[in-house]
């Protein structure tokens, strides 16, 4: 499997084969409700990883969308305790959940998880766009959501922002500061910049240096317009999914160049380091080696650009 279609795995999917009326209100606690462990701990200071995903197989009381199957959630499950196991030792103390696209627009996993780790857990959700977005919006804000996630998966790259919904979830995210949390590749940039330019107080937050990877015959092209998207204050990045964008495995070193590049261009305090699990931890890769290329391994990084990749950037914009 290529390392873009790994990454891919964990993406969630925004089109219209997805069902509009998933629930996304409260479900009621029962037994198979993800509960604190003994590893919960108070959230306090240390690091953050600013993306990762979290899933069941209990499919009966958290069910899957249209167009899943149980033999596509590879590993079976990911639940929070699990991922607590791999970022604690680490002195990762808090985490920012993804929405998987399992679920679709249903996001009562994720929830119910933020809601049994009180202060561990920000969220970013999936929603339909078509379906009173700043009602669900504001809704999910209350409940701990700061993020939603778009993509143009399914849909003409050069026109996937251009719907009234889409709309009225940037506008919604620029009032209530609710970031719009752009899953892309580089081709994307450019819609994504054309609405910075509308919207320039909506916050927004690039996932996986917009799945730039090394050995890219465009490269540098593509490298060169998503630093050129940092002109647009609100915009972050997150320095992301190192096992799908390297060659230099298991040291991650051939993306310091890039990582270099987007420090120049954005500065620190508006990266933030993640490990987009579980993918970060399979086949060889390991949850402490991800960590391991900002905390230790770029030279290049000052002890105050470290603290921002790795806490006070996703601090500022998932944990308020």
């Amino acid at each position: 499997m290529s390392r873009r279609r790994l990454l891919q795995t964990g993406i969630s999917i925004v089109s219209s084969t997805l069902v509009s009326s998933m629930a996304m209100t409260d479900r009621k606690k029962t037994k198979n409700t993800p509960r604190a462990s003994a590893l919960q701990e108070n959230p306090g200071k240390g690091y953050i990883d600013a993306h990762v995903h979290v899933w069941t197989s209990d499919t009966k009381r958290y069910p899957l969308a249209p167009g899943f199957r149980r033999e596509q959630m590879r590993p079976p499950d990911f639940p929070p305790e699990e991922l607590l196991a791999h970022a604690r030792p680490c002195g990762v103390t808090r985490i920012v959940l993804i929405q998987m696209s399992y679920y679709g627009y249903d996001n009562s996993y994720m929830l119910d998880t933020m809601r049994q780790f009180p202060g561990v857990f920000s969220g970013v959700a999936v929603i339909d766009e078509a379906a009173r977005p700043r009602e669900v919006m504001r809704r999910l804000r209350k409940q701990g959501v700061r993020g939603f996630r778009i993509s143009p998966m399914g849909k003409a790259v050069d026109r996937w922002l251009d719907s009234p919904g889409m709309e009225a979830m940037w506008r919604c995210g620029g009032d209530e500061n609710l970031s719009m949390c752009g899953l892309i590749d580089p081709d994307a940039i450019p819609g994504i910049a054309r609405m910075c330019e509308r919207f320039p107080s909506t916050p927004v937050v690039i996932d996986h240096i917009a799945r730039i990877m090394v050995g890219n015959p465009n490269r540098e092209e593509e490298l060169r317009q998503l630093c050129h998207l940092a002109r647009h204050k609100n915009v972050s990045v997150k320095v992301s999914a190192f096992y799908a964008l390297s060659k230099d495995q298991p040291s991650y070193l051939d993306l310091g160049p890039a990582i270099r590049r987007l420090l120049d261009a954005y500065g620190p305090e508006r990266l933030m380091w993640a490990t987009d699990c579980p993918f970060q931890v399979q086949g060889g890769h390991t949850y402490s080696g991800s960590l391991a290329l900002i905390r230790d391994r770029l030279d290049f990084l000052s002890a105050g650009d470290r603290e921002w990749l790795l806490e006070k950037t996703a601090q500022r914009v998932f944990f308020w």
